[in-house]
């Protein structure tokens, strides 16, 4: 926000506008009792060269970290337009567009978001949107449940990623709705859900399975399999995913031979930065026929009396709208600054960007993976094919690795063994666009030497 100087002179006059003595006399209603009074702690003001120099010391102070942790958190570069435009009043300080008729920008840019991202997944439509990704796929399944009506299990890959499953966990455990954990290959070549496993298995009615692609471990899963698996058994087929490597995989709706029936994940590789841990954005898209069981709103483009174009609220199931006992959810914020800044990013870098970030990030992963299992002792944990994102066993405790890196401004990965005990010690390493060679050579000529340090002092 502009910053606008008042002289002694404006004051004075502002004030004799009003008819007030002194700018105290504006709060004499605040009794004495409450005010704080001089405060003594608070340095003298600055100028604003001084506040920039005291603001890089700190930044400064806080480093600058080079960054391979992934698990849902990605680091892409953000093109500046990108929150240039974002931060537009217009669009930084609106809300939500409960006044339709007077939203029309607010809603046209909704509208072009819903667009792209049923584009991307191949689905019917897309909602815009949830709270992250977790809550995202928690709304999946309540949505597959009603859909199905007959069954309340879902039926939930433990490659599915940990929090998510935690949080599904916690919105429907009191919902009477279970769900079915289903183990993945623990061979070397294995790291996902075996299709052929699973059609010998016995699990009664379900109304959905989870499908991750790519699932925690970075690694593909025979998403066409797992789908037909489903439907064979009258269930509904939800998939999770990460909507960069959608730019170089194959969409839900194209999943098996009917696809997917619902796509959820998490926005935040779509232009949103990792600001300390968020916020991001859950994004959902279905079949048209599960519709009216989707949360959330959507947005319609229509023409007026005059034949000129508009947009509308066109759903919107939410118990403020609608029969509380019909309502569908409760969430009041759509996460929209976040999916402004996702549609802008989409559009800058179009098609052909989005695969060009997306083969660049599976590229350095690629040669990063190669590096590091040329460290004695360290190799993939598992041989599948992966997009972005791979598992490694080191022969140290992850976490004292972690914190050796940490010293040198590298943040390692992710301690795979916190959630995958089995695994023991287990590093989930991730390389984006972002990364350069000498970055990969960094991290790999640290990591062996964190990981002599380690073997010497034991």
């Amino acid at each position: 926000m502009p910053f606008i100087p008042h002289t002694e002179a404006d004051i004075r006059a502002m004030l004799e506008t009003i008819g007030a003595r002194s700018i105290d006399e504006l709060f004499d209603e605040i009794p004495a009792t409450l005010r704080s009074g001089r405060l003594n702690n608070v340095p003298e003001r600055l100028s604003e060269m001084e506040v920039t120099r005291l603001m890089q010391e700190r930044a400064e102070r806080d480093g600058r970290k080079l960054s391979f942790v992934g698990a849902g958190a990605y680091e892409h570069h953000i093109p500046a337009a990108v929150w240039q435009i974002a931060g537009r009043g217009e669009f930084y300080s609106a809300y939500t567009p409960y006044q339709a008729e007077a939203s029309q920008g607010t809603l046209q840019l909704v509208y072009e978001y819903q667009t792209m991202m049923a584009a991307l997944t191949g689905l019917d439509v897309s909602n815009a949107s949830l709270y992250d990704g977790a809550s995202a796929l928690a709304e999946a399944v309540l949505m597959a449940v009603r859909a199905h009506k007959a069954s309340r299990r879902i039926l939930v890959p433990t490659t599915v990623h940990p929090v998510y499953r935690k949080v599904v966990q916690t919105i429907v455990k009191s919902q009477g709705i279970e769900l079915v954990p289903i183990g993945y290959c623990p061979d070397p070549d294995g790291g996902y859900v075996t299709a052929t496993w699973l059609a010998q298995q016995d699990f009664g009615d379900f109304a959905a399975l989870v499908i991750a692609q790519p699932n925690f471990f970075g690694i593909l899963e025979e998403v066409d399999a797992l789908t037909n698996y489903a439907h064979r058994h009258g269930a509904l087929a939800i998939a999770v995913v990460n909507p960069i490597s959608l730019a170089l995989l194959k969409p839900p709706g194209e999943w098996g031979e009917e696809g997917a029936d619902i796509a959820v994940g998490d926005g935040q590789p779509l232009g949103c930065p990792l600001s300390s841990g968020g916020p991001y954005f859950g994004f959902m898209t279905c079949r048209e026929k599960l519709v009216r069981q989707m949360p959330g709103r959507i947005i319609g483009r229509t023409v007026d009396l005059e034949g000129k174009q508009g947009f509308v609220l066109t759903l919107q199931a939410r118990e403020q709208h609608i029969r509380r006992s019909k309502a569908t959810s409760n969430i009041c914020t759509n996460q929209g600054l976040l999916v402004t800044a996702a549609a802008i990013y989409l559009s800058l870098v179009g098609p052909r960007g989005l695969a060009q970030v997306a083969s660049a990030s599976h590229a350095n992963t690629t040669a990063l993976i190669e590096r590091l299992t040329r460290i004695p002792a360290v190799e993939l944990a598992f041989e599948s094919p992966f997009f972005h994102e791979a598992l490694l066993r080191i022969p140290a405790p992850v976490d004292e690795v972690l914190v050796h890196l940490e010293k040198h401004d590298i943040l390692g990965g992710v301690n795979a063994g916190h959630y995958y005990a089995k695994l023991g010690d287990a590093l989930l390493v991730c390389a984006t666009e972002t990364k350069t060679e000498q970055d990969l050579d960094l991290f790999a000529n640290h990591l062996e030497h964190s990981l002599k340090c380690i073997k010497l002092a034991t």
